[in-house]
């Protein structure tokens, strides 16, 4: 398995709710795209690494995605997998709208690892991610968003839960426990 988490507006906190409930042995990688400044990434990660069970860092391009590792994106550049199961950095464009792209994690995630690839839309502000986790959902894989009523903008989750993509909605207290019991499930036997 491997897990794409996309947040925006009120992320770092849901992040800090979800990650420490995580088991140490947490059997997967977990990569995040969350918006935020040029800069702060790097904080965030070691402010969440404060925490977790498991190690938090800041992505970096050639990095091999090991289970149990969580790996932030920087701001300055889209995080995306490769084939072969490492981090690759994409450069920003000016037309970007949103930094770092959450579509460009859950699309590469779908396009390398299909049914193995669990998308996890997060509270935020605009779209990004919907069309992401619509990938994965499209390549087999599963879609879990975070429901309105713990969300801290209903945004980018609501459009990706009302194009009909989404295998369940979950409360923000639900989703590691849901992470949990999806990195033990072998593909294509969850739903």
């Amino acid at each position: 398995r491997f897990f794409a988490i996309a947040a925006s507006t009120g992320g770092p906190q849901a992040l800090a709710r979800i990650l420490p409930q995580l088991p140490a042995d947490f059997p997967a990688p977990i990569a995040i795209a969350q918006h935020i400044a040029d800069g702060f990434a790097g904080g965030m990660a070691a402010w969440l690494a404060g925490f977790c069970p498991l190690p938090v860092r800041l992505a970096a391009a050639g990095d091999t995605f090991f289970p149990g590792n969580v790996y932030v994106s920087p701001s300055e550049s889209h995080l995306t997998i490769t084939p072969d199961g490492r981090v690759a950095l994409r450069p920003r464009q000016p037309t970007d709208l949103y930094r770092p792209s959450c579509d460009a994690l859950l699309t590469s995630a779908a396009e390398c690892l299909a049914r193995r690839a669990v998308g996890i839309v997060l509270t935020g502000m605009g779209n990004d991610g919907a069309r992401g986790l619509a990938r994965i959902h499209e390549r087999g894989g599963v879609a879990l968003a975070q429901d309105e009523a713990s969300s801290v903008v209903y945004g980018m989750n609501r459009v990706a839960i009302e194009s009909g993509v989404v295998d369940r909605v979950l409360p923000l207290e639900a989703i590691a426990g849901e992470m949990a019991r999806l990195a033990t499930t072998w593909p294509g036997l969850e739903h």
